[in-house]
């Protein structure tokens, strides 16, 4: 737990939250500010700022969790048309809460969000060196 976190304080019980659901590893909440109607969080009971902070077992169970979400958003009385499940890790991906969470969201038609990008085909070359440098550091920092 780290004192000045928002999300330890709600898994902690010290801070507001509409919990949707819990169980020993992970808890779902509403989100305070969010896209649609009905977004949720699911969060690691355990402080890890991001996904590189996060062991693999919990991380596997906060993205099963969020697959449960997905489908409980679905056959909710919210009649959504579609979910987004989203990660922000780190600053220049947008995340401002330094707990790792994963977002689930419903989507409806002309609910106004967007992600914008420069969507370019990266030549064969590039891709197979951009491969290479991943496959690298999959066997780093092990």
């Amino acid at each position: 737990m780290e004192d000045d976190c928002i999300f330890c304080a709600i898994v902690a019980g010290r801070a507001e939250a509409s919990i949707v659901d819990e169980d020993d590893v992970a808890v779902t909440f509403m989100d305070l500010n969010p896209v649609t109607p009905g977004h949720l969080l699911v969060v690691p009971r355990t402080h890890a700022a991001g996904l590189e902070d996060l062991d693999g077992e919990t991380s596997a169970h906060v993205w099963s969790v969020g697959h449960r979400m997905a489908r409980a958003l679905r056959r909710s009385g919210l009649r959504c048309d579609g979910i987004n499940v989203f990660v922000a890790d780190g600053e220049v991906a947008f995340q401002e809460v330094f707990h790792f969470h994963l977002h689930v969201f419903p989507r409806y038609a002309g609910d106004g969000f967007t992600i914008g990008a420069d969507w370019k085909e990266r030549e064969r070359a590039l891709l197979e060196a951009d491969a290479e440098a991943v496959r690298e550091g999959l066997g780093a920092g092990v």
